[in-house]
């Protein structure tokens, strides 16, 4: 189904921070300039020092092995529909770095600069060395605006692109890669098991993190400056940034418990809030409300699985009186979760009834009458509805592109409905252009198996694997595709080389890899 999903495509909460303050480096959103030039040339802003004894490769490695075991985390996963949005800022964000040049050519190539959807409910965010970034949920739910989600966005990229990583790692070199990589991991497990978490603590670590709390607070405030020029550079709302501290400030009052009180390693929200009006022009008029941020927040909430309770109480908030005298923005919103809850719970008749009301509400805005087809399809395809999912996508008035969320719903309705040959057709241009969408792979093997090309299927799940880092699985997939071919006489040469081609190229890098947690393993 669409809902397959599998791991994605950065700290805002002092309980998650646990993770990076392993490495003294996750922190906050993006926060507002402490300088008043937003715009100001890099060589203006304070350095914190060298980028410390790791090369970009070495950086790149030490997130990959981290990366490797978040993609076999279910709580890491693919949301098209939320992917998709989040890519849309991205992009620009990413774009602006380069012009402003605080994304030099060697990392622009050499990170991975790939976002991780996590489920969890918190409003959180972190990033990883190497240019890999979490983004929860709980976070994506609560933005009322684009600017406040680029704003988190921006903040985390400026860690990355100051490589605060290896400026840490600078100052803990008896620290070995692999015994960082695995504190890490260790710490983001303890955000959903605080008694993994005060094993943190064990061995003298707390220790080490409390003498590194000053210089991640410097970091914190040179991600603060360098993503707020970031951010208005990509052309968002400066008003996005105080918003977003508006918000973490709400939540921190409602879950801060006073644990790990020597992990606080940031500036105050209520200074970082401050400041951010400060820079926000007082003349600046009010956002008009975001119908189609409302709906993807609408979805992320659901999403993050916050329980039955919710889900039933969101369900029937259009019932309530007085529903109908709502903001449009609020109705939107309720609608579009009181339908994705219902197909939550298996109601999916219940579902398909109040997504109807919401494409009335949006008709008048393309970008909202989008996100409501694609709710309208993701909910046909659960029922079974084929057919409608090719009407709801094919025949959009007026016509848009084909992104990725109706590439991958279409797919799946055209094996669905007996016609796996148009699910390939759809599907194999878009792997060759995006050759680590794990899920496009795999509903390309499920096409191919509709269409009796088990050959064609077990090397695309090799490639479904491969683009989760996992190797091992990849070449495995790989090597039974080669075997094969070996005992079929009449199998496409072809596509035998490119298993054979694949198979190598995949068995090497395990070997690397091997190789590399080798000599990064505690002596």
């Amino acid at each position: 189904m669409y809902r397959s999903y599998l791991p994605a495509c950065t700290c805002l909460n002092r309980r998650h921070a646990t993770g990076w303050l392993a490495l003294a480096l996750l922190g906050p959103h993006a926060a507002p300039a402490q300088t008043s030039q937003a715009n100001a040339p890099r060589t203006a802003l304070p350095s914190l020092g060298d980028a410390g004894e790791m090369t970009p490769l070495q950086e790149r490695k030490l997130g990959d092995r981290i990366a490797r075991e978040l993609f076999r985390d279910p709580a890491y996963f693919d949301d098209p529909v939320i992917a998709e949005w989040v890519d849309s800022l991205w992009r620009p964000l990413r774009a602006a770095a380069r012009q402003r040049g605080e994304l030099p050519a060697e990392l622009d190539e050499r990170y991975a600069w790939r976002v991780l959807l996590g489920r969890g409910g918190d409003i959180n965010a972190f990033a990883l060395p190497g240019g890999y970034f979490g983004l929860y949920l709980g976070l994506v739910g609560v933005v009322d605006t684009r600017d406040e989600l680029a704003s988190v966005l921006a903040h985390e990229m400026a860690h990355v692109t100051q490589r605060h990583i290896s400026r840490m790692i600078g100052q803990q070199s008896r620290q070995t890669p692999l015994l960082l990589a695995t504190m890490v991991l260790g710490a983001l497990a303890a955000s959903r098991n605080p008694q993994a978490g005060a094993a943190l603590a064990v061995g003298g670590q707390a220790a080490a993190l409390q003498q590194q709390l000053g210089y991640s607070r410097d970091m914190e405030r040179e991600a603060d400056r360098i993503g707020y020029g970031i951010f208005t550079q990509a052309g968002f709302a400066p008003r996005g940034a105080a918003g977003m501290f508006e918000k973490l400030q709400h939540a921190s009052r409602l879950s801060d418990r006073g644990d790990w009180p020597y992990l606080r390693s940031h500036p105050l929200t209520t200074e970082r809030l401050a400041e951010a009006r400060r820079r926000a022009p007082q003349t600046a008029q009010p956002a008009a409300p975001d119908l189609a941020q409302a709906q993807v927040s609408a979805r992320a909430r659901v999403l993050a699985r916050p329980g039955v309770d919710v889900l039933r109480a969101w369900a029937a908030e259009p019932q309530h009186t007085g529903f109908a005298s709502q903001p449009a923005a609020r109705r939107v919103a309720a609608l579009y979760a009181a339908a994705l809850a219902r197909a939550e719970l298996r109601d999916l008749p219940g579902a398909q009834a109040l997504a109807e009301p919401l494409a009335t509400l949006t008709a008048a805005s393309p970008a909202a009458a989008r996100q409501t087809r694609l709710l309208q399809a993701d909910l046909a395809l659960r029922a079974g509805q084929h057919a409608r999912v090719q009407t709801l996508l094919k025949n959009t008035q007026p016509p848009g592109p084909e992104g990725r969320p109706e590439r991958l719903l279409l797919a799946q309705a055209d094996t669905g409905a007996g016609q796996p040959e148009a699910a390939t057709e759809r599907l194999l241009p878009w792997v060759s252009d995006h050759p680590l969408d794990a899920t496009a792979w795999q509903l390309l093997a499920a096409a191919w198996r509709a269409r009796q090309q088990p050959l064609r299927a077990l090397r695309a799940e090799g490639e479904a694997q491969y683009a989760l880092m996992d190797l091992a699985g990849a070449a495995d997939r790989f090597r039974a595709a080669q075997d094969m071919a070996r005992r079929d006489p009449g199998a496409d040469h072809i596509e035998a080389s490119i298993i054979d081609t694949r198979l190598r190229e995949t068995q090497e890098a395990l070997r690397q890899q091997q190789r590399d947690d080798q000599q990064a393993a505690p002596r």
